[in-house]
């Protein structure tokens, strides 16, 4: 089987194991992923979503976020972690989309990428999940999956594997491939503890089960 073919395969069964996979990280307008995902790193998807409920409360939109004196908001995001980088760098995104976009997320890689504390991870998900272009989202579910899977071989740069994926995945179905991951590695392919190949939908395709 070509990496092409299991790629395909792959796409077609975690489909049918997991239907609705979608983000997990709590959102109702694009600005609001984009804090969350910042939020998101080093820290699980639960804990932002709580934390951020706070957030929205006291600054319900771009503008008073922007205006939000960095203290203020690393005070409430303390509990992701990184509370002073991701309160900085969430203060200086709302203020470019004030100032540039008219409180608006824009809806172009790269435009994603000079945002403050915004990388291809990131931008990646946004693309996908809020403007539904084509998007590779390569977090540590993913990368851990697909070279355990053999759709790349030892690659553990997120760039790199990304670029790799690109050659594999069809475009329409990178974004909801990777959300897919993202539960297949919670429940079954986890990174704690010895994967559970026995009950994986995988198990007769995969390139080296039950290996790193």
């Amino acid at each position: 089987m070509t990496k092409e073919e299991l790629a395909l395969a792959v796409i077609d069964r975690l489909k049918k194991e997991y239907p609705n996979a979608g983000c997990t990280l709590d959102y109702n307008e694009a600005w609001k992923l984009l804090v969350s995902v910042r939020l998101a790193a080093q820290c699980t998807d639960a804990r932002v979503n709580v934390v951020v409920e706070k957030l929205y409360e006291k600054y319900p939109d771009v503008n008073a976020l922007a205006d939000a004196d960095v203290d203020d908001i690393e005070a409430i995001v303390r509990p992701c972690g990184l509370g002073r980088s991701k309160a900085r760098d969430i203060s200086a995104c709302m203020k470019v989309l004030r100032d540039e976009y008219g409180g608006k997320v824009p809806d172009d890689f790269n435009a994603l990428l000079k945002l403050p504390g915004v990388g291809r991870k990131s931008a990646n998900l946004i693309m996908g999940d809020v403007f539904g272009k084509p998007a590779i989202v390569t977090d540590t579910h993913c990368i851990r999956l697909v070279n355990r899977i053999g759709l790349v071989d030892g690659i553990k740069e997120p760039k790199k594997v990304e670029m790799a994926l690109w050659k594999l995945i069809p475009p329409e179905e990178g974004s909801d491939f990777c959300h897919r991951l993202v539960y297949h590695g919670r429940d079954v392919c986890t990174a704690r503890t010895k994967p559970h190949c026995d009950w994986c939908c995988l198990q007769d395709i995969c390139g080296r089960v039950g290996v790193e």
